[in-house]
């Protein structure tokens, strides 16, 4: 028997990213579900299998969708949607979904930090993007995690610890993990090289606003978004207050594609 909820219509988006491919589906203004999984070599089945995680948590079917959106690096191999957006374009649909006052983004996923700017629409003004290099990413934290043998997880609250700031003077992946190294066995104390290294990498951000612009509120997303310590260096850093999202900030890309979904789906 149908129902009046079966009856509203569902959008998903999927964001095919380098270490992780998210789908989101959204119904009647709230998120009905989610999937999560690693991204491995097939991108086109990646999307595919997180599009059917988010459907089994929101108890739907395929054929319940109106409208699907890909986005990420992976989009290109998405013919199960109908339409693919560049992420940029989607983290920011996504951070003003979840925080309408948002007019700068900081999004640090697993192999790139992208800063952009909004107007007061959610609309993009200007962004900034690092891909050439592991610095501000969170395979960069991944490589320190190893070297301290912790988990990466653990990685802010450890740095939350430190009583002064020992200065990295590389952020480059493999000058960092030597320098690392030599400090530690030099006898300083972890938790206060942490704390240098997550400053290293927000003033590396820092210098990405340079030219995009800091305007409140500043919204975190992506993957090292979790990090605690990560976004008190960044608040420091950039002298501003920074909001995070009360979902999994790796979901914010896929969200905002779910809602570009909605949009399109009145257009065709």
């Amino acid at each position: 028997m149908t129902t009046k909820s079966d009856n509203i219509p569902k959008f998903a988006g999927v964001d095919v990213g380098s270490l992780t491919t998210k789908s989101v589906i959204i119904s009647n203004g709230s998120i009905a579900g989610y999937g999560l999984i690693p991204t491995g070599i097939d991108t086109e089945e990646n999307g595919r299998l997180a599009l059917r995680k988010a459907l089994e948590s929101a108890n739907l079917k395929r054929e319940d969708l109106k409208y699907i959106v890909a986005t990420g690096y992976g989009r290109i191999s998405a013919p199960y949607a109908n339409k693919t957006v560049t992420e940029i374009t989607c983290h920011a649909r996504g951070a003003y979904y979840l925080h309408p006052t948002t007019r700068t983004i900081i999004d640090m996923g697993g192999q790139d930090c992208k800063a952009i700017r909004l107007d007061k629409d959610g609309n993009v003004v200007d962004f900034a993007m690092n891909d050439k290099c592991a610095a501000g990413t969170g395979r960069f934290l991944e490589v320190m995690a190893n070297v301290f043998k912790v988990k990466l997880n653990d990685l802010g609250s450890l740095a939350l610890r430190a009583k002064e700031i020992v200065p990295m003077s590389s952020t480059c992946t493999v000058f960092a993990e030597s320098e690392t190294v030599s400090l530690l066995a030099r006898g300083e104390k972890p938790e206060n090289i942490l704390k240098g290294i997550h400053h290293a990498i927000a003033n590396r951000v820092s210098g990405m606003f340079s030219r995009v612009g800091v305007e409140s509120d500043v919204f975190f997303s992506g993957g090292v978004a979790k990090n605690i310590g990560m976004r008190s260096a960044l608040e420091e850093v950039l002298k501003a207050k920074i909001v995070a999202p009360e979902y999994d900030p790796q979901l914010v890309g896929a969200l905002g594609a779910a809602v570009l979904a909605r949009n399109y789906s009145g257009k065709v």
